[in-house]
């Protein structure tokens, strides 16, 4: 396959396709695509160069990227083939390629730092990238999240040897990777209108580990149902928050921070203070940490500070209010899809306000998940003392017969719960006016917050 000079990108509003847009605009390239909709991602790109259009039909693509000769088209899995614009891509000559074929490519002459797994990786891939781009080394990061310290999902450094790269299971996309160190942070099946079976979603991270370079690293969390397929030369650790290779002790919390120890193959890296501090990024942390200890690169010093400045991705445990005092108001939003992810976002609210109500409103994302994992959402969301469970985001989907948030709605054992369409979300949480509330999901719940917390804001000024 070769890079050519235009560069087309079906789903351009994707958030692993905005890095490599940005990848080749930095590169001098002329960048287009197609997308479904308009959103602050697209009109961000837009701004930096992107041409976009929203119409699936093939007289939308402008006529400099209709050459074969000239044009590479770039799509994700997420746009169908009877799309207009791919049906004619493929009439014309071209021959579309996967997101992930394409950083393979890129990242083909770079140490890979990937990061795979059901949930976790795109805040320990974000650590990951700020701690070796706070480094004297640097780093060029492809990402699945806008990472709040740069305001991008691509960070870009001729200089560096290293790439670090969200690693996606979805399409087994990440089986296009050659990693110099993987990570897997969780193989709790998901994707399975993909993979079939939870057996199939686990036999693709096997496939992973077979991808990793013959001087590289597997790191993996502890307790992982999986035998890597690694070559023999390829050092295989663990890590978790308690025990492994790498691991955290002296755990501190005071007034709103964490403080831990991590505990590394050679030795104690005293005072990890988190720049994000709640329980789920402890591990997280671990995980980042430990990747970048074994390419060699580590700087305690660097780690530490790295570490404190670290604000996260967006829609990552993101704080959107964060009032003083016991009872101030605080809206969280985090966004967790996955009943596992739901869980411990939930656990980790509970456990920095404890004692407090807790608000939940949640988001299902997909037919076909809600349909296999109705069961652990109702269960995850038990947790709240209060849920507000909106209707299921399609996304990429056609419904389901018989699927709706109802299969959830009706296991939920919250003392209080209520079942909405998400046009009523604003004047419901205006009316509960809850003091601690966490939106969740991978939909467009996001896209209520402003207007929540202008909500929220206003009757609390009454």
């Amino acid at each position: 396959m070769d890079l050519k000079r235009n560069i087309y990108f079906l789903g351009a509003g994707g958030i692993g396709m905005a890095a490599l847009e940005r990848y080749f605009l930095n590169a001098g390239c002329r960048v287009g695509g197609y997308d479904r909709t308009p959103s602050a991602l697209t009109e961000a790109l837009e701004k930096e160069g992107v041409t976009i259009n929203f119409t699936p039909e093939a007289e939308a693509i402008p006529e400099e990227f209709r050459n074969p000769e000239t044009t590479l088209v770039v799509y994700t899995p997420a746009v169908p083939e009877s799309n207009g614009q791919m049906q004619w891509f493929r009439a014309n000559g071209f021959e579309p390629v996967k997101r992930a074929k394409v950083l393979g490519l890129i990242t083909g002459q770079l140490k890979g730092l990937c990061f795979a797994g059901t949930h976790g990786k795109t805040t320990t891939s974000s650590m990951a990238a700020h701690i070796l781009h706070e480094s004297s080394v640097g780093c060029n990061a492809f990402l699945g999240g806008v990472l709040r310290n740069y305001n991008t999902n691509c960070l870009l450094n001729a200089a560096s040897p290293y790439a670090v790269i969200e690693a996606d299971e979805y399409d087994r996309s990440f089986h296009h990777l050659h990693p110099y160190v993987a990570v897997i942070t969780a193989m709790d099946p998901d994707h399975l209108d993909i993979y079939g079976t939870p057996e199939a979603y686990r036999e693709s991270f096997a496939v992973f580990t077979e991808k990793i370079l013959p001087d590289g690293k597997l790191l993996m969390h502890t307790g992982l149902d999986l035998v890597p397929r690694c070559p023999d030369s390829v050092g295989v650790f663990t890590y978790s928050r308690d025990k492994g290779d790498f691991h955290a002790e002296n755990i501190r919390r005071a007034q709103g921070t964490i403080i831990f120890d991590f505990v590394n193959p050679e030795g104690i890296v005293t005072d990890i203070e988190l720049g994000v501090p709640v329980e789920v990024n402890i591990e997280n942390a671990i995980a980042a940490m430990g990747a970048v200890w074994l390419t060699g690169e580590f700087d305690a010093e660097c780690v530490r500070r790295a570490m404190k400045s670290f604000r996260g991705p967006k829609r990552r445990f993101e704080f959107w209010m964060k009032e003083e005092g016991a009872d101030g108001q605080v809206v969280i939003d985090d966004y967790a899809h996955h009943p596992m992810e739901l869980k411990r976002s939930i656990e980790s609210v509970k456990a920095l306000y404890p004692g407090r109500e807790l608000t939940v409103a949640f988001q299902p994302h997909l037919y076909s998940r809600t349909r296999d994992f109705a069961p652990e959402f109702a269960e995850a969301l038990s947790l709240a003392d209060n849920v507000v469970l909106l209707d299921i985001y399609p996304a990429r989907e056609e419904p389901i017969p018989g699927v709706t948030s109802e299969i959830i709605f009706k296991d939920i054992t919250s003392p209080r719960k209520q079942l909405i369409k998400k046009s009523q979300l604003v004047s419901v949480i205006g009316e509960q006016h809850p003091s601690l509330l966490l939106t969740a999901g991978a939909g467009d719940i996001c896209n209520y917050l402003p207007e929540i917390v202008e909500t929220l804001a206003s009757k609390t000024q009454c």
